[in-house]
């Protein structure tokens, strides 16, 4: 099947590039990259370099590049670097003839794959087929195969090693880089970090097969180290080149040089295809829960397995770290966590394979210290966490992001101070992390802590207005980026309350049932007891923008209904410069309705219990006020669309959504001048909530799940799995209505219902309607 931006797919477990095109390397770079939520490396090709946006961007590896205020994660130098000649003549993918052209990648077990037939200017031609994976059997390791086979008798010039050239978005981060050769026929690089001294250490393994080398050498080239194999080649004969790199840190370990070379070693002895055996049994793990089966559209089959693929392969399993807004596809926006991770990450995790869903919540208990400090930095105490949040927890995001195009001057922004609501989303996350599993210890040993601070965060943050017998927010920023320092913003107050009314109840469990564990809780945050009647009475008497009794409208903050009325079409007109920023001080949509996304219709997609002419009157409100400046804001489009019974424009969000990267919708440069390009991971995770929340119409319940189905039109059927408190649930969506089974390795009971109406399932029992 033929798909846009020059795609195809055959059996929606795929996507190939049905020709080269030298205009979208970026975008080509972040659609087929391979990964392992340790490492990711971009889908560019052998003898490629920084000019081409090469990238292996390792996780754990923050540091500021010299001469920046960024702290980001390095992208290191490319180990499978390869370059090939044929009778003198350079392969390449800008000069020569190209014949058949086969670029894919395989989303089932993560192996890019390049076939193609190349004729140089002396007419002498080569077979090339590449494959490649990031090792999720050992995340250490990335492993590629080559085969080249003469298709006339020509002298073939291998270079292949380690390319010490790389491209970083903001300055050099290493300030050593020491080529090496390595004992058991290894080559390897060193190498160490500006700021914080961090040692990363590579090393790279070859296995040759096919026609033997007349000729072999190893040279040390500047940053870069390279073996170098000649091959007098008759026609037909072939040569296999197998390559395994492997990449450590000082940060993960203590040695990183001696465990790169044993790992490597081991993994050359036991060949490309026992390794690739070994990793595709890891994604078939994955897979098992986390797919999602359509039927009857096979481009909605793709993108969602696409999505999936991506949030993936930017998740960290092996640690306790966050999800980066780029995941591991460049280094915009550093790699590090935002409110995206507890929102749009967490849930799939949740609802699937609660281990790494335990590590992304657990990276928040990590973080603990961090969100301490920046909220004693800022004048308050308890638990404000970091907007853009690393290893520490400590405020990564930089005062000033944006440049004012029109006068060239810094904008200072307050992304980082007065985005007050990542303390009440981390919140969120770890409520949803317990209520989908109800793992109770890792509340009583971890969750509690971190949802008292931040109810000691609140009550230092909220403002008593005696007048009114109220406790109010002002002076913040909520999602929609364009409206700063509002009053009462809608969202951040009611997931405020949701935050407080969390901690009260976990409080007073723990007085309950392990009053031991609370009093030590208490003495080591130094929490008084009495600080939980606060929280309660603020939850109590907290303002929250009530829907408006005639239209249902809920004001999204103060004075939000007397700026003015335009619609984002519109207001672009007022442009003076394509690539201004729209928000504060001086944009455009500062002062009008215009969104960058609805805050409001975020909350909806967060929070249950809205009734129907709510959710109704605000999607239909806010819809045509949101210019959508976010990747976040499609798929809580598609999610409330759905809910508000408005399944046409569910669907077309979903597409939206769905298509950001592989599409290359995205904007590659943001109004304001940053780079923004790279895969966008909560887009990603997204896309399961649009079906799994949305289509499905899931929602927890007190006793188990309910589902309230609206099926695309242009689907015949779709199915997934769902982990809900030990049990694992069979879905299965189609025109006939919807088919749940409680599976036999399930271990217990669990009740769910359908348009209202429950029942209790025992493991092997299906509920049909």
């Amino acid at each position: 099947m033929d798909l846009k931006n020059n795609l195809r797919t055959e059996t929606g477990w795929e996507i190939v590039e049905k020709s080269f095109d030298p205009d979208q390397l970026v975008t080509t770079g972040s659609n087929f990259m391979i990964g392992n939520g340790y490492l990711g490396y971009r889908g560019t090709f052998e003898n490629w370099g920084p000019e081409e946006f090469v990238a292996c961007v390792v996780t754990d590896t923050w540091d500021q590049a010299e001469g920046s205020r960024w702290s980001e994660l390095c992208n290191v130098p490319n180990g499978l670097f390869t370059e090939i000649a044929l009778d003198g003549e350079t392969c390449s993918l800008f000069s020569g003839s190209l014949g058949e052209y086969h670029h894919a990648l395989d989303l089932r077990h993560g192996i890019n794959t390049r076939m193609m037939t190349w004729e140089g200017p002396h007419g002498k031609r080569l077979e090339f087929e590449s494959r490649k994976f990031a090792s999720a059997d050992n995340h250490h390791l990335l492993v590629q195969q080559l085969r080249l086979r003469a298709m006339d008798d020509a002298i073939l010039d291998l270079k292949t090693g380690i390319l010490g050239e790389v491209w970083s978005l903001n300055g050099e981060h290493f300030k050593s880089h020491r080529p090496a050769t390595l004992e058991g026929g290894l080559i390897g690089l060193i190498l160490k970090t500006g700021e914080l001294e961090t040692k990363i250490a590579m090393a790279e393994g070859v296995r040759l097969g096919g026609k033997a080398p007349s000729e072999t050498f190893e040279k040390i080239s500047g940053r870069s180290i390279f073996r170098h194999f000649r091959f007098e080649l008759k026609k037909g004969q072939q040569v296999v080149l197998e390559k395994v790199v492997g990449i450590t840190h000082s940060n993960e370990m203590m040695f990183p040089l001696q465990t790169a070379c044993d790992e490597v070693r081991e993994a050359t002895e036991k060949g490309f295809e026992s390794l690739l055996l070994d990793h595709g049994k890891n994604w078939d793990t994955f897979w098992e829960l986390s797919d999602i089966r359509i039927e009857g559209n096979l481009e909605a089959q793709v993108l969602t397995r696409f999505n999936l693929y991506q949030a993936y392969i930017a998740t960290p399993t092996h640690a306790n770290l966050p999800v980066g807004a780029r995941g591991l596809s460049c280094q915009v926006y550093q790699g590090a966590a935002f409110w995206d991770q507890e929102t749009y990450n967490l849930p799939m995790y949740a609802f699937t394979h609660t281990d790494i869903a335990r590590r992304l919540v657990a990276y928040r208990f990590d973080t603990l210290s961090g969100a301490r400090r920046k909220a004693e930095k800022l004048g308050y105490y308890g638990a404000f966490y970091a907007w853009t949040s690393g290893k520490t927890g400590d405020e990564l995001f930089p005062d000033f992001f944006f440049t004012d195009v029109l006068t060239g001057r810094p904008i200072r922004n307050h992304f980082n101070c007065w985005q007050i609501h990542i303390s009440p989303d981390v919140v969120y996350g770890i409520w949803l992390y317990y209520q989908a599993t109800g793992d109770w210890e890792f509340i009583l040993g971890q969750g509690a802590e971190v949802l008292f601070e931040v109810a000691q965060f609140l009550a230092s943050r909220v403002h008593f207005k005696k007048d009114k017998n109220r406790y109010e927010i002002i002076r913040v920023l909520g999602p929609d980026e364009y409206h700063e320092n509002v009053d009462n913003n809608a969202f951040t107050n009611y997931l405020s309350r949701f935050s407080l009314q969390k901690a009260c109840r976990v409080f007073d469990r723990m007085q309950q049932e392990s009053p031991e564990r609370l009093q030590a809780l208490l003495s080591k945050t130094g929490i008084a007891p009495g600080a939980r009647k606060d929280w309660e009475e603020i939850a109590e008497l907290m303002y929250l923008p009530e829907p408006d009794p005639k239209s249902h409208i809920i004001e999204q903050f103060d004075g939000y209904f007397g700026l003015e009325e335009i619609r984002p079409e519109a207001l672009r007109k007022r442009l003076i410069d394509p690539d201004e920023y729209w928000g504060w001080p001086n944009g455009i949509a500062v002062h009008t309705q215009v969104l960058k996304q609805a805050d409001v219709i975020q909350l909806l997609a967060m929070l249950d219990g809205f009734p129907q002419e709510v959710l109704t009157a605000n999607y239909e409100f806010y819809e045509p006020r949101t210019e959508h400046g976010s990747s976040l804001s499609p798929s809580v489009h598609a999610l409330v669309a759905s809910r508000a019974k408005h399944p046409e424009e569910a669907y077309r969000y979903f597409m939206e959504s769905a298509t950001i990267d592989l599409y290359n919708a995205s904007k590659k440069v943001m109004s304001g001048g940053s780079f923004l390009g790279g895969i966008h991971t909560a887009a990603a995770g997204g896309v399961w909530l649009i079906i799994v929340k949305g289509f499905a119409g899931f929602s927890l319940t007190d006793d188990g799940a309910a589902f309230e189905p609206a099926l695309p039109e242009t689907w015949e059927s779709f199915c997934f799995t769902l982990r809900v408190r030990g049990c694992l649930l069979e879905v299965t969506l189609g025109r006939k209505g919807i088919r749940i089974r409680n599976r036999e390795d399930s271990p217990q009971q669990i009740h769910v219902s359908l348009a209202g109406k429950g029942t209790w399932l025992e493991p092997g029992q299906v509920l049909q309607d």
